[in-house]
């Protein structure tokens, strides 16, 4: 097991943006504003030839009575008392403070290395330096003076954190062979470590702002580019990636507006306090993940922060924050789209729904605080036709009424995420395939279009993540959105398919030289 090595200190010291520089990328919310991070971060990382787990926590505030601080608090406590090593970051401009003094005696009573980093001195020189001193009063140690931000004394401060790590075990030991034994002997970069560069965040809002069902994935997978005639995969290739997606982990985002229930959700799914639950809207800013076991499968569980409409975003925190949910939608097999039963089928609740379909993301509807409206069965029949009826561009999606609080059918959101992940690449067997399309000319005689009428030749899948299918017909570009939503029905009825389904309409090859030979011959050749 790798270890782990907590950063911890008073709020608005520059924890985060520490985080985010040993991490290499940027992973957790970075505002100039005291209490942005409330929950704990995760993330594995190379230094000085250790792997090792890195927790970036919220500021730590000792005797702090607020509810919300308090719970802030104790998510910081847990990652010092689960760590081997603690990173005490301290804010050198502004100097030793009383708060500083109160963190450092609970760190000298846990008992665990701590290493001090004396953050914000952004120069080299030694009358800047020399404001790291102070924090010798403290008794933990060897201070360094470091820029978190510039990257400045960060590697001497690292190398001090590994020194007092525990020696490697067996397991870690293994880890890092396999690690330098890497595939062609090549040297580990920083993708193999999950360092990927961030996506431009422009224009991410936009989607919020969209009606919901009004795009079309554009999204196809390579397979179905490299393959004209639409077949589908076949071969030890195709055998080794399904192989590859069996083994990786499931991810299901938990989305919704502010304040509806999703991190209580998250923390009833885990059976552990693991992030923090508040009244208060907005509580969760940063996406969140949490691994556990479901059936002998492992899942990521992603807690997002709460989405509201465009318009009504008025500070730059919260538009980062609806970002990184957007993207972790995005990276997600499943999307859970949490509803507060007192208030339900809002438009922004449609808006999520819509964005989830058009990113072709699994979904599984989720109505909240059910327990506050009623146990009466038939009331809830009632709700469920109501809310399909409010939602028909994503009728496919199942529905399940919840009290997150009272962890009543909880495990019921996880039963139904994992089903339709698992629907999410799923492959159909052609011959099938081309049974039903046959079946679907013989009952529904495919209509018109143009000058002549619409014929169909061959359809395979040619996709998963979602189901993508190919059609080969002649006139692709003709083919009515009413017929489009036929077949789409005929394959959900067909294969049960609830997730969304994207179906690509080609020409059949060979059009020029079906074409040359119509055309009439000059005269005097034969």
């Amino acid at each position: 097991m790798k270890p782990l090595v907590a950063i911890v200190g008073r709020p608005n010291v520059g924890k985060s943006t520490l985080f985010n520089r040993l991490a290499r990328r940027r992973i957790a919310l970075v505002e100039d504003i005291p209490g942005v991070t409330r929950d704990r971060h995760y993330w594995d990382v190379e230094c000085e030839g250790r792997f090792l787990t890195l927790i970036d926590t919220g500021g730590f505030v000792p005797g702090e009575k607020d509810s919300l601080l308090q719970q802030v608090r104790e998510q910081a406590q847990l990652a010092v008392e689960e760590c081997d090593a603690i990173v005490f970051v301290t804010d050198a401009r502004a100097g030793l403070t009383a708060a500083d003094q109160e963190v450092a005696t609970y760190l000298r009573q846990s008992g665990k290395p701590v290493v001090v980093a004396a953050n914000k001195l952004d120069s080299e020189s030694h009358t800047v330096q020399a404001h790291a001193a102070e924090f010798f009063r403290l008794g933990l140690g060897e201070v360094f003076a470091i820029s978190a931000e510039h990257g400045l004394g960060v590697g001497n401060m690292m190398e001090a954190v590994v020194g007092k790590l525990p020696p490697m075990d067996d397991e870690e030991l293994a880890a890092k062979a396999f690690a330098e034994t890497s595939e062609d002997g090549d040297e580990l970069t920083e993708i193999d470590f999950g360092f990927q560069p961030d996506a431009d965040d422009d224009d991410e809002l936009d989607d919020d702002e969209d009606g919901p069902g009004k795009k079309a994935a554009s999204d196809t997978s390579d397979q179905g580019e490299e393959d004209e005639e639409g077949e589908g995969a076949a071969g030890p290739a195709a055998t080794a990636d399904e192989d590859e997606e069996e083994e990786r982990p499931i991810r299901i985002a938990i989305i919704g507006r502010p304040n509806v229930g999703k991190s209580t959700l998250v923390n009833a799914l885990l059976k552990e306090k693991r992030v923090v639950a508040s009244e208060v809207p907005g509580t969760t800013r940063d996406p969140i993940d949490s691994a556990l076991t479901y059936k002998d499968r492992q899942v990521i569980l992603t807690d997002t922060a709460g989405i509201r409409r465009k318009k009504t975003i008025a500070h730059r925190l919260e538009k980062f924050s609806v970002v990184a949910a957007l993207k972790s939608m995005e990276r997600s097999d499943v999307a859970v789209l949490l509803m507060d039963a007192t208030e339900p089928a809002v438009d922004q609740d449609a808006r999520l729904a819509g964005i989830a379909e058009e990113k072709g993301r699994a979904l599984v509807i989720v109505v909240n605080k059910w327990d506050l409206i009623s146990t009466d069965q038939r009331k809830q029949e009632l709700f469920r036709e109501e809310l399909k009826y409010a939602l028909k561009f994503v009728h496919y999606a199942p529905i399940v009424f919840t009290s997150a609080l009272n962890g009543s059918k909880v495990e019921k959101v996880l039963e139904l995420a994992v089903e339709l992940a698992d629907q999410f690449r799923y492959r159909s067997p052609t011959p099938q395939l081309n049974r039903l399309l046959k079946h679907i000319e013989d009952n529904h005689p495919a209509p018109i279009v143009g000058r002549g009428p619409l014929r169909v030749y061959y359809m395979a899948q040619v996709g998963t993540a979602p189901p993508t299918f190919a059609i080969t017909c002649n006139r692709p570009e003709g083919v009515p959105d009413m017929y489009k939503r036929y077949i789409t029905n005929q394959l959900r009825k067909t294969f049960d398919i609830r997730v969304p389904i994207r179906l690509l309409f080609r020409e059949r090859p060979g059009k020029e030289k079906r074409e040359a030979r119509k055309r009439p011959k000059p005269a005097g050749k034969r």
